[in-house]
């Protein structure tokens, strides 16, 4: 069944319903990918999509994206609704000589002082003439990400944002995506397999297997039944960790002043 649309005029509501799945499946050569999916992501919120390989996340976010089409059920999307879309990678040629502002810039519709201030809020203006096959992993994300952002989207789409990351990438990366959410009032649904430090960094999580697991706070779904019996072994002996501080790292790990994190505590809630 096609996508349909919400017409709601209610476009400054708080928590509104951006995009809806309903009793969704997914079959493809009588192979069941996805079956009974039902969610909602609103405004203002940071949902988290985990789940083990296989578990049908990738055709769940196509679905979503109106990429591909669901089997049946339906997906209900607000009427004009922007997505923003960040993959997990892009592979840029290394004989191609293309700068970061080129890459951002590659429909023509922006121009140059746009382009540095969408990466000046991802903290990375400095890359603005870097040619892009010279950036650092942890330094494309935050491109693909200011990229997606001249979109301005209402609703924001990351695969794997944190892929290949060190934890301090990590946490930098995630604090960026709060301030983003913050800042916009924007929808952000995060696709992940970490399941230690992205838990810390989400408002629910949606614990996917086929069908949806449970979903709720991290803190509930971290001791929900379903999810111990997919990641019990794998999360044995690690802790929920939550880092706010009064400073940022930059990429290369240096600390840099702050001025969205007010305080410093490094809490781990051992279970």
């Amino acid at each position: 069944m096609p996508a349909q649309q919400n017409n709601s005029s209610n476009t400054g509501a708080e928590n509104k319903v951006l995009l809806a799945a309903d009793n969704v499946a997914y079959v493809i050569r009588d192979k069941t990918i996805l079956t009974d999916i039902s969610l909602q992501l609103h405004s203002k919120e940071i949902i988290t999509l985990i789940g083990p390989n296989g578990a049908g996340k990738t055709s769940l976010i196509k679905i979503l994206l109106g990429l591909s089409h669901q089997t049946s059920g339906e997906v209900v999307r607000d009427h004009d609704l922007r997505i923003g879309y960040v993959p997990q990678r892009v592979d840029i040629p290394k004989v191609m000589p293309i700068r970061v502002c080129d890459f951002l810039n590659v429909t023509g519709q922006h121009d140059i002082e746009h382009c540095e201030q969408m990466l000046e809020e991802v903290s990375c203006a400095y890359l603005l003439y870097s040619p892009m096959q010279e950036l650092s992993g942890g330094e494309m994300q935050r491109v693909l990400l200011a990229r997606a952002l001249l979109k301005k989207p209402q609703l924001l789409v990351l695969d794997e944002p944190a892929s290949g990351m060190d934890i301090i990438g990590q946490q930098g990366l995630y604090d960026t995506i709060r301030h983003i959410r913050d800042k916009h009032d924007c929808g952000i649904l995060m696709v992940s397999h970490d399941l230690h430090l992205v838990m810390a960094a989400t408002d629910r999580v949606i614990c996917l297997n086929s069908h949806i697991c449970c979903t709720g706070h991290p803190d509930d779904v971290s001791e929900h039944p379903e999810y111990l019996k997919l990641f019990g072994d794998a999360v044995e002996g690690l802790a929920l960790y939550s880092h706010h501080h009064d400073h940022e790292h930059d990429l290369s790990g240096n600390i840099v002043e702050s001025e969205h994190c007010h305080s410093c505590e490094h809490h781990q809630d051992n279970r």
